[in-house]
């Protein structure tokens, strides 16, 4: 198993809602190199499923996925 991976950068959406937990993600992953890792941190309950069918559909992927007193933290890498 390869080790967990520092991330390249960091999102701060608490408190923010749809659309701009994404809106912040795909602006964010665009500024990162290829196999970079970006710490996506939320607390939109829509974020989990938009976020998640985000990187699903552009080919990022999400490497982990912690979910902690209403609080979703996503690292994904970016794949292309």
């Amino acid at each position: 198993m390869e080790p967990e991976k520092k991330p390249a950068a960091v999102v701060d959406c608490i408190g923010l809602y749809c659309p701009m937990p994404i809106a912040m993600t795909k602006e964010a992953i665009e500024r990162l190199d290829v196999g970079e890792v970006l710490l996506i941190e939320a607390d939109d309950p829509a974020a989990e499923e938009d976020i998640r069918r985000w990187a699903n559909r552009v080919g990022h992927e999400i490497v982990k996925f912690e979910k902690d007193d209403g609080v979703m933290r996503f690292s994904i890498r970016k794949m292309k």
